[in-house]
Formats: C-alpha cells, structure tokens, sequence
C-alpha cells in the first residue's frame, strides 16, 4: 500500500499512573500540549470524565484554558464536553470566553455519555438522557454560540468555535439533521459503515459552506519495533481488562495488576488488535487504510501508556506523518 500525510491530532485524557499523585496526570496533558505544538499538530483535545480513578480529566474547560495559556498556536478542544451534565448557555458561554480570549484556538467537541457508574450517575443528577434530549442540547447549544439563542450567551459577538459531535448511530442522525461534523470510533472506524453513508446522505448544511465532516478517533502507539510497540499498548489493555473485573477504570501500571485468565488475556488480545500500533511505517499504512476507508478528513489519536518517555517518542514519529 502507498502511504500519504494523514491530517492528524492528539487526544489526551489525563491518564494517571499507579503510585504517583492524580494531579500529576493534568500537568503531563500540559506538558504533551505544549510538545504537541513544538511537533507541528494542529489540535490537541481533552476529555471529560468524572470519579474514574485513572483518569484525571474532569473539566475540559478548564484544562483547555490552561493549555491554551501555555502554548501559542495550537488548537485546543474538548473531546467533549458530555450534554447531560452541563445546561447549554453554560457550555457555550465557557467555549465563548476560551475562544474571546485565544481568537481561533477553540474547538467544542460535545458527547451524551453518562456515568459510568451508578453512583457517578447518581452525583451528577443524570439518570434518563436519551437522543431527543441530546438533539435539543446539541441545537440550542449551536443557536447559543452563534448568538441566536432566546437568550445571549456571553461574550456576545465572538466567532463561534467549531462545534463537533461524538457520535454514535443515533448522534451521527442529530449532526446530520444540525450539519455538524462529527467524530466517531469503535465499531465505526473498525467495521459496518453503513452509518457513515447515512449520515453524510442525510447531511443538512446549516451555511452554504458546510458539508459532512468526519474525523475518526484511534488508539495509536508507535515505536521501533513491532514487539516494542505491542508492550507499550499493553498497560491501556490491562486496565481495560481490570476494569471489566472490579468495575473501575484504573490508572496505568507497568505491569498487570490481575493474574489474567486465559478468557482475562483474551481479552487483552482483542484490545490489541483495535489499538493502531508498530513502527512508524506500520502506522502509516493502517492510518492510510483507516482514512481510505471511511473518507475521514482527521485522525484524532488518543495514545497512552505507562512510559512517559515512549510517548514522547511515539508523539514524535507520529508528527511525521502529518501534513
């Protein structure tokens, strides 16, 4: 296979690390940001998620506006912002201010995900949401920042951020019906593609410009061999595998906290052969494919691992295969 430049940007989700302080995570986002920058990324996203023990990242405005501060050119955006938590004026009067104060830096990825857990659920207030809620949100949300909303959301008259949504089948329904891009992983880059055909034959423009827009989310790691690259997916794949068995996301370790089962390491494998991984070469062929495939306009690349030093070099050769 040919490979080409994929247009390609990170996500990271603040992923903590057994034995270290939480907070630690949310200065290593920082930190990636701003080497981001440095490697010639375009875009950089954060997540949001709520009492995950290895995950750090609760408010995506916040460390948005703290790795905007930190850098100078980079956009920075949120890889979302999840509906059901937030009342819409809210969510657009905080992507307003980001974006008056970093002019054309601003990204506003929005997602209906709830809780993972019951008590989660329960602290949020958040227990019924489903797609007809979302689509409402999503519109009134699109009305607040372009200042047309009942009411208006400050500061008035500031461009409005590019809005994306995280989608599933039935999100890729709402962005069709608002025309708004989306992004999409899982099953939607790895298999049926009939919901991407649908959502770009059903697409609305809401401008005369605006035309469906697909980015796909990707685990990517990169690395000087293909064993190399394997060990360094495997502290994300442990994690998933603990969290099936004791109901909680877990932060990043060396090695498995579990003796695994041979069904444990099964489970392992599976996790394996969804994460994009090898050398840079590897890479570039299964993005090159992944893009082809579903005519995706961006890959946004949510790496992680335990060695902070390998993610740094993984980042690095994955610059190389941005435009």
């Amino acid at each position: 296979m040919t490979t080409r430049p994929v247009p390609i940007s990170l996500l990271d989700r603040s992923r903590t690390r057994a034995g270290e302080p939480t907070a630690l995570a949310l200065h290593d986002t920082v930190e990636r940001a701003r080497r981001a920058e440095e490697l010639g990324f375009d875009r950089i996203w954060v997540a949001e998620h709520h009492a995950v023990p290895g995950i750090a990242s609760g408010s995506p405005p916040l460390l948005m506006a703290a790795i905007a501060a930190r850098t100078e050119r980079i956009r920075v955006g949120s890889g979302g912002v999840m509906l059901p938590n937030h009342r819409p004026i809210v969510v657009a009067e905080q992507a307003k201010m980001l974006a008056a104060l970093h002019p054309g830096r601003v990204d506003l990825g929005v997602g209906r995900s709830l809780g993972f857990t019951a008590p989660v659920r329960d602290a949020l207030g958040v227990h019924d949401y489903g797609p007809d809620d979302f689509a409402g949100d999503v519109s009134a949300l699109a009305d607040l920042l372009a200042d047309a909303g009942p009411v208006t959301a400050m500061p008035k008259g500031v461009p409005a951020p590019p809005l994306f949504v995280l989608a599933t089948g039935s999100g890729l329904a709402v962005a069709a019906r608002l025309g708004l891009p989306v992004v999409v992983g899982g099953p939607l880059v790895h298999g049926d593609l009939t919901p991407l055909a649908d959502y770009r034959a059903a697409f609305r423009p809401r401008h005369p410009d605006d035309a469906p827009r697909v980015l796909v989310s990707v685990d990517v790691l990169v690395a000087d061999a293909p064993a190399r690259a394997r060990d360094l997916v495997l502290p994300e794949a442990w994690a998933m595998v603990e969290s099936r068995t004791t109901g909680a996301f877990p932060p990043l370790r060396p090695e498995p906290a579990l003796r695994l089962t041979a069904r444990q390491q099964e489970q392992v494998e599976r996790h394996l052969d969804q994460v994009v991984h090898g050398t840079v070469t590897d890479v570039a062929e299964q993005l090159t494919a992944i893009v082809e495939r579903t005519a995706a306009a961006e890959v946004l690349a949510f790496s992680s691992t335990h060695d902070r030093a390998a993610l740094r070099d993984s980042d690095a050769a994955l610059a190389t295969l941005h435009p």
